[in-house]
């Protein structure tokens, strides 16, 4: 592990134990300097592979935010978070991304099918659950980018930033997914419909995976449509 990469590893240790949300602002860097006690080069290094996972983002003149950059601004981000239960955006997403896949087998480039098979794998190689989160992100990113579509593309980071706004870090028995975790199933067995060009297949895939997902952390919310 080099020094960018342990300096990240310290940062990501920060973030959790300080409990901060998603889209909470982290102290300017020189603070951060300070309390990691390092140089400002070495910490925006750092910073820059935290940002490439999705566990943070960095505005210039704002500072640097826990999460994936955010479509909307803050304030309308919190206003609908305020608004909106955790039930509605399961529903929302039962919607959405099943056809996000369809539009994705028939739209994708074999960049956006590596991009997808990148996320998966790294879902597997995830050291600790924030990885696999911000990974597992990154994958139903990459599906929604891959529609080529950009007011899908739009509505996917509108729903996902107040999703993660609302539910983000959820409690963990353990320190990371089991080998047999059924979400890497499930997320190569929608990748693989993808890159087949079978769109109904694949929002079948996505489907199920929500499905599966929301069973375990939400059940009250699965009411997926008929």
């Amino acid at each position: 592990m080099n020094r960018s990469q342990e300096l990240a590893h310290r940062v990501r240790d920060l973030i959790d134990n300080a409990g901060y949300r998603h889209n909470a602002r982290l102290p300017p860097e020189r603070e951060l300097c300070e309390i990691l006690g390092t140089t400002r080069n070495q910490l925006r290094k750092a910073l820059a592979e935290l940002e490439a996972q999705g566990r943070i983002w960095r505005h210039v003149g704002r500072g640097t935010f826990v999460g994936s950059r955010p479509v909307l601004n803050l304030e309308d981000v919190d206003y609908l978070g305020d608004m909106i239960k955790p039930a509605q955006v399961v529903a929302v997403r039962f919607t959405i991304e099943p056809e996000l896949c369809r539009l994705a087998a028939k739209h994708c480039s074999k960049s956006d099918l590596d991009q997808m098979q990148l996320c998966a794998a790294r879902c597997r190689q995830a050291e600790d659950w924030r990885a696999y989160e911000a990974w597992d992100n990154n994958l139903h990113h990459a599906i929604a980018r891959a529609t080529h579509n950009r007011l899908f593309l739009y509505f996917f980071e509108t729903l996902n930033s107040v999703r993660r706004s609302i539910v983000w870090g959820q409690p963990r028995a353990t320190r990371k997914p089991s080998e047999n975790y059924s979400s890497f199933v499930e997320h190569d067995a929608i990748v693989s419909s993808i890159a087949a060009g079978n769109g109904d297949e694949a929002a079948r895939m996505m489907l199920k995976h929500l499905e599966s997902v929301y069973s375990r952390t939400l059940p009250e919310s699965v009411t997926p449509p008929a």
